[in-house]
């Protein structure tokens, strides 16, 4: 009988404002580890394509992927690959969902904070904007700090393994 090695994939995720660039460099470290990337505005945008109009659709759709998505990622990291999730961790309610994801099998997580300056990322946004058009209406400097007002950065007692990246 060959005693098979318990292998895990790692967590990868991120907090950082809105136009920090999380979902920049969420694209690049699952391209460096081969890892599997899941995108939160690939799957509602292909999910509700049309319902979410405000903050608060997105919120409500946003909350209904999350029990569907915790299983199916740790199975595949269960089975040794690596995730990154492009799904916002700005808010201790957040973490806490990813924390549900990986504590309690005890799964390697790193937690990614973008600390960058508000004006930075506006000017991030601007850009979004023009090259993604249809973004246009959520892209705006008055919703950066409508979503801003909730931002919570991570704090050591929270209990993750958090990677500092200040622009």
């Amino acid at each position: 009988m060959v005693k098979q090695m318990n292998y895990q994939g790692t967590l990868i995720f991120f907090c950082g404002k809105m136009g920090a660039g999380k979902s920049t460099l969420s694209r690049k470290i699952s391209q460096e580890l081969n890892a599997i990337l899941l995108s939160e505005d690939d799957w509602l945008s292909t999910l509700y394509p049309e319902e979410i109009q405000n903050f608060d659709d997105y919120l409500k759709y946003s909350n209904r992927l999350k029990p569907l998505l915790k299983n199916h990622i740790r199975s595949i990291l269960n089975s040794g690959v690596s995730v990154v999730m492009d799904f916002p961790a700005n808010t201790r309610n957040q973490r806490a969902w990813f924390k549900d994801i990986f504590l309690d099998e005890g799964i390697p997580h790193r937690l990614i904070y973008l600390e960058v300056d508000d004006r930075i990322c506006i000017e991030q946004i601007a850009k979004r904007r023009e090259s993604n058009p249809e973004r246009s209406h959520f892209d705006t400097e008055e919703i950066f700090h409508h979503v801003t007002s909730f931002f919570q950065p991570p704090s050591t007692d929270e209990g993750f393994a958090i990677e500092i990246v200040k622009r």
